[in-house]
């Protein structure tokens, strides 16, 4: 009787360069040898397709995605979906690509070998739940924040030009009475240049309105969703509705892909980067990160400083430990963001 030895199915790790209609994926064994490249349409049955093509080739352990905020969120869910092991890749690092070159299916394959030698650990956001409902109206609320801003902006350069009649009515009116005030503007003027001037602003001024409401409604939506998935983090000090949504959208519908509270503090670039050298021995501000994050925490750190004892106590003892006003600043939003994270994943 012959014993028939079973062959293990072949370990695949694969590797994704995701654009806007097509992805280019390669498949890799476990010694990094091309198993195959191939491209496919970015929609639903090209991702599919992608998924069948690398299990073609052997059991898959992980995907390498790069772009799973971007061009790669729709394969990056899909994948998951059907249980495999997604992670998060970056780009390719620009010194190699200076001396291997750049293509698709070389972005491809050194996706599948970062993700094959562990180089990065991080999933990628869910970007299938109610925090991925907060940062799409995120991103409504700051359009519409900015074109308010640049609206007036247009409508202040509109009155220092002015008609001299027009612009005494209207100079050093603060913004709210700026704009009610040009809203109710007549354009019955016999003066060309005023009645055109009028009509500017008036419009102007109505669509200033429109933003302002604009901004109310997507506010009530956000508060109601944040209230909902983090109820502890709004309740802290110096937290508000936008703060929150801009924390929760760093960390994603799934907090716990982070590793620790440290990085947390990397993603939202409050984590200190050494810069010692010889005798001096420091560390600088992380310019990296999710910067929108990194502001929220300024935030939070500006306010506890304005209305918290304790944070102001805090502040004065560093100083006087000849600490500068901005060191300690750092280290404060160090701490919240531990305390944030703790929050977030606690939710």
């Amino acid at each position: 009787m012959t014993d028939v030895m079973l062959e293990k199915p072949v370990r695949v790790a694969g590797g994704v360069d995701t654009h806007l209609d097509v992805h280019v994926a390669a498949a890799l064994d476990p010694i990094g040898a091309v198993l195959g490249t191939s491209s496919f349409p970015a929609t639903a049955a090209g991702y599919e397709a992608l998924h069948r093509w690398l299990g073609g080739f052997g059991q898959v352990e992980c995907v390498g995605v790069e772009g799973t905020g971007a061009y790669g969120a729709g394969l990056a869910r899909h994948l998951t979906a059907t249980g495999l092991r997604v992670v998060e890749v970056d780009r390719p690092n620009r010194q190699a690509r200076r001396l291997k070159g750049k293509s698709d299916p070389l972005d491809a394959i050194q996706a599948a070998k970062s993700a094959w030698a562990a180089e990065v650990h991080l999933a990628p956001k869910a970007r299938s739940g109610e925090v991925e409902a907060i940062r799409t109206l995120l991103v409504a609320r700051r359009s519409a924040r900015h074109m308010r801003v640049k609206t007036i902006v247009q409508m202040r350069h509109l009155s220092f030009t002015a008609p001299e009649q027009l612009r005494c009515r209207l100079k050093g009116l603060p913004i709210k009475g700026f704009v009610s005030t040009c809203a109710r503007l007549r354009t019955s003027s016999d003066e060309p240049v005023t009645r055109a001037t009028s009509t500017a602003l008036r419009t102007l001024a109505r669509r200033v309105r429109f933003f302002d409401d604009e901004l109310a409604s997507l506010k009530a939506q956000l508060e109601v969703l944040v209230q909902s998935v983090a109820p502890a983090l709004l309740a802290r000090t110096g937290v508000g509705v936008d703060t929150a949504a801009a924390l929760l959208s760093a960390a994603g519908d799934n907090p716990q892909r982070l590793r620790s509270e440290a990085a947390f503090a990397r993603l939202c670039g409050a984590a200190p980067v050494p810069a010692s050298s010889g005798k001096v021995v420091r560390h600088r501000l992380d310019r990296g990160g999710d910067r929108r994050a990194n502001e929220a925490l300024w935030r939070i750190v500006m306010v506890r400083l304005a209305h918290d004892p304790d944070t102001r106590a805090y502040m004065e003892r560093r100083l006087k430990e000849g600490r500068s006003k901005r060191e300690v600043i750092r280290s404060l939003k160090r701490y919240v963001a531990r305390e944030v994270f703790h929050l977030l994943v606690a939710a």
